[in-house]
């Protein structure tokens, strides 16, 4: 699908004059990532961040179908759609895809646009252009492996783990081999880079040369956010002479963004001008369930501690609640035992088996791990928190679902990585 040199310029993030007209939207689709960043933390629901890798909530493809359909008619003149995380799009190949394919349908006239990592872009860029994906950014902040495995503490490729220079010539080898392969596809190409002080700040200039050499069309030089809990958190802002400097040293080479916003992963509205209402539709679309056959699945499950509210994480769960609608109302059918902790995926599958009869599970929190799990053996996995009785409306009646509290509340630490080897 071609896209007109002029609609290209209508993306605000490639053009600065159409910032002040232009709104986007980055659809969070994308939770996995298969690179660590030194730089990187990726919570989630910090509302008061604005930074690449956050986001309020995690949509599916149909959820984010719905929610940008809501969004289209409350921002004058979206013209652009993207997905920028929190992970990579190419970690969740599956669900950028089917998003995509989803938003196309629905939305031929808009531009679509993606932001990666390149580590898994490859294998889909004929599909992504045939989908009508005209721009797409590459995080590159490193062409020498010896400063890139500064950078990154871990590469996940081929379902294979590779750290230090390893890891980072790998990434290094698949990001270069896709700035001519989008070009060869009509797609325009920007690439950012981290300005990390002590790191690679004497380095993007020669990042800058090679990317223009393969064809890339623009270059981003951000300034790092330090941020908590990650290796970088000590490392100092570069300063504006340092910043300056990068910039015009790369400026040689590429033409420079200097307009950048550091959009969230769920950013909507215009460049830093984003929609206040973002963060209430994103829970309320992302508890929405997906119209399917449901005439074999009468049940909802619910994690409850005494019956009423909705407010159990479900790797604590040793028991759910089982409801069925009826013409009086809903009704407790039983109490089910889950399957025993440990185990790890097998107690997931053990679950998912056991709750073959069940449209959807209400908890307080879960693990990406076993959410996804159920998910493919057509369970609907809601997290929040209140009356049983409004989520259980929420999901006879496809209604949105607002939990009386943040979900986070119930949640488990950041240890629990959802490996079901219990809590605590």
């Amino acid at each position: 699908m071609e896209m007109t040199e002029e609609r290209k310029l209508a993306h605000p993030c490639f053009n600065e004059e159409a910032k002040h007209t232009n709104a986007r939207v980055h659809l969070p689709v994308a939770p996995k990532c298969n690179i660590q960043c030194n730089y990187c933390n990726r919570k989630y629901d910090c509302v008061n961040e604005s930074r690449p890798g956050v986001t309020s909530s995690v949509l599916a493809p149909f959820q984010a179908v719905g929610y940008l359909k809501e969004l289209d008619t409350r921002i004058e003149n979206l013209a652009v759609i993207g997905i920028a995380g929190p992970g990579d799009p190419f970690a969740n190949a599956e669900e950028t895809l089917e998003t995509m394919r989803r938003v196309n349908a629905e939305f031929p006239d808009k531009i679509f646009c993606l932001s990666t990592n390149g580590l898994n872009l490859e294998p889909y860029i004929d599909e992504i252009a045939e989908l009508g994906v005209s721009h797409v950014t590459l995080t590159i902040n490193a062409i020498d492996p010896s400063i890139t495995a500064k950078i990154y503490k871990w590469v996940r490729f081929n379902k294979k783990v590779y750290r230090g220079e390893e890891g980072a010539a790998i990434l290094l080898e698949s990001q270069l081999a896709c700035i001519p392969k989008l070009k060869a596809r009509g797609i325009t190409v920007k690439i950012n880079s981290i300005i990390i002080p002590g790191v690679n700040e004497d380095h993007i200039p020669e990042v800058a040369r090679k990317c223009a050499e393969l064809g890339a069309d623009v270059i981003n030089c951000i300034p790092l956010i330090p941020t908590a809990e990650t290796p970088f958190e000590e490392v100092p802002k570069p300063d504006a002479k340092m910043i300056f400097r990068v910039r015009n040293l790369s400026s040689k080479y590429l033409k420079i963004m200097s307009h950048c916003a550091r959009c969230r992963a769920d950013a909507a509205g215009l460049l830093g001008q984003d929609l206040s209402e973002t963060h209430t539709l994103l829970k309320e679309y992302s508890s929405r369930a997906e119209d399917l056959e449901t005439k074999d699945r009468p049940y909802v499950a619910v994690g409850t501690n005494e019956g009423l509210l909705v407010n159990l994480h479900l790797g604590e769960a040793i028991s759910l609640y089982i409801f069925q609608q009826s013409p009086k109302g809903y009704k407790l059918v039983e109490i089910r035992n889950t399957p025993a902790k440990g185990k790890g995926d097998e107690r997931w599958l053990n679950l998912a088996r056991s709750l073959k009869d069940c449209r959807a599970l209400l908890v307080s929190g879960v693990g990406e791990n076993p959410k996804a799990m159920l998910k493919g053996c057509g369970i609907h996995v809601v997290e929040m928190t209140g009356l049983i009785d409004e989520g259980l409306e929420g999901i006879y009646n496809n209604k949105v679902i607002r939990s009386m509290a943040k979900p986070d509340a119930f949640k488990c630490g950041s240890s629990c990585k959802g490996t079901a080897s219990g809590c605590g």
